[in-house]
């Protein structure tokens, strides 16, 4: 399923058209992207939990020179599914 696909279905269960369902389907993408970059974490009862996982600076090797590289701090995207989600899928 892709973005296209989740806005036909917010269309057509919802009853708006396809440009006000589209509206409410990047509202949602924006305000939960928007938190996560502000460092905060969403949390949708039922579904799961997205957060920010932060990785530390690391030294790694280059693997064709075997010359050592700096790997610099990074802040990665996280989802933790939630009870609900899990059962649905099991």
């Amino acid at each position: 399923m892709n973005k296209n696909d989740i806005v036909a279905a917010v269309s057509s269960s919802v009853g708006l058209s396809k440009a006000d369902a589209t509206k409410a389907v990047d509202t949602i993408f924006y305000n939960i992207t928007n938190s996560l970059r502000n460092g905060n974490e969403v949390r949708l009862f039922g579904f799961g939990t997205f957060s920010v996982a932060h990785r530390k600076a690391t030294l790694g090797r280059n693997p064709y020179t075997g010359e050592t590289i700096h790997i610099p701090a990074l802040k990665r995207p996280k989802f933790k599914a939630g009870k609900a989600l899990k059962e649905a899928v099991n």
